[in-house]
């Protein structure tokens, strides 16, 4: 860790979200349920003010310039892992929608998704630089949203302030068994990798808490560069407490000002 490096995070949330699928079901557009990089992505060149999607063929400014950033998401307020969910059907009549004149269109969409945000800046890099400084003052170029631009996104708490946190950090050296608060990604299977808990070592209520849920999605982390198509790989959430053992790579402990500590997942 130098000075010039910082982690950071910021609470992103809105009331609605749709991060859409290419995937197309008989009518119905279909949402990831958790905010991708390249989503997160598009949120940070709002934030700063790069350009989006000008030019057919060619990646937008914010990506072209934020896709090496290290990144780690946090659910927050989920039930184990997922989102409340609704469907709207929309109409449109005009010519040329199709060649029946008609196009009915079925979304699912998040209801109140909030994603808490980690970043590895490097302030000697000038949008880095201005990257941390907007979002510790609540700050952005043109308004952020989750996936469409009718959900706005914010990342103030209720009295307005910024949700900015700093950390002290350090790679996780695997010398005890863990939990990890952010998504991770599953480049293993990680059954083999679970601590097995006893009751009888344990109440059965701290057994329940430990180990109540996993959650799996495969998510976006970039573009394929010839295809401009998403590259998807396996992502987890879970309570689970792993072994020292695992596979789990790009680990991190953190501690903010207040000395809570976890550990999360940074990824490219």
């Amino acid at each position: 860790m130098t000075d010039a490096k910082k982690l950071i995070s910021f609470d992103l949330k809105a009331d609605f979200g749709f991060f859409k699928k290419p995937d197309y079901n008989d009518g119905m557009l279909l949402s990831y349920n958790m905010l991708h990089k390249p989503g997160l992505l598009g949120v940070l060149g709002a934030i700063i003010g790069l350009a989006g999607y000008n030019k057919k063929g060619e990646f937008p400014e914010y990506y072209q310039k934020l896709k090496s950033l290290s990144i780690g998401i946090q659910p927050l307020g989920a039930e184990k892992g997922n989102f409340q969910k609704t469907s709207v059907k929309y109409t449109n009549t005009v010519g040329y929608a199709n060649q029946d004149g008609t196009l009915l269109i079925q979304e699912v969409m998040l209801i109140r998704p909030s994603y808490r945000c980690f970043l590895l800046l490097d302030l000697a890099e000038e949008n880095h630089k201005i990257l941390y400084h907007n979002v510790k003052i609540g700050y952005a170029e043109y308004i952020p949203y989750l996936g469409k631009n009718e959900f706005q996104a914010n990342w103030l708490n209720e009295d307005g302030e910024s949700t900015f946190q700093e950390y002290e950090y350090e790679m996780f050296d695997f010398s005890k068994d863990f939990q990890i608060s952010s998504l991770f990604r599953k480049d293993d299977p990680i059954k083999g990798q679970r601590v097995e808990l006893k009751p009888s070592f344990r109440t059965k209520n701290e057994v329940k808490r430990i180990g109540s849920f996993s959650y799996f999605e495969k998510i976006p982390v970039q573009f394929n560069t010839q295809l401009f198509q998403y590259e998807l790989f396996d992502f987890g959430y879970s309570d689970w407490l792993f072994t020292k053992e695992s596979t789990i790579n790009q680990l991190y402990n953190i501690k903010d000002k207040q000395n809570k500590e976890q550990i999360i997942q940074l990824f490219l």
